[in-house]
């Protein structure tokens, strides 16, 4: 035998019925403090650190990678034109 019951209610009302803590003013202080302090970092940040954080390897290395490239592209370019 399946019995099925259905309950139309609230989340909150759930909450209640089941005995569970009401934790939304414990959230909404703990997301006010992260929005403080990540206001906090981003104004302390300045733009030399942000570009660290965005390339790890450093500006230099992406100009040196960049030229490796295009080397590479480029020998690919005239040892097509030299078989013909």
């Amino acid at each position: 035998m399946k019995i099925t019951i259905n309950v139309d209610c609230t989340p909150e009302e759930a909450r209640r019925f089941m005995g569970l803590p009401d934790v939304a003013p414990m959230q909404e202080a703990v997301l006010k403090e992260l929005q403080e302090q990540m206001l906090t970092n981003v104004k302390a940040m300045q733009p030399a650190e942000v570009m660290k954080l965005g390339m790890p390897m450093g500006v230099e290395k992406w100009v040196d990678l960049q030229k490796q490239f295009w080397t590479q592209i480029m020998s690919i370019g005239t040892q097509k034109d030299s078989d013909s």
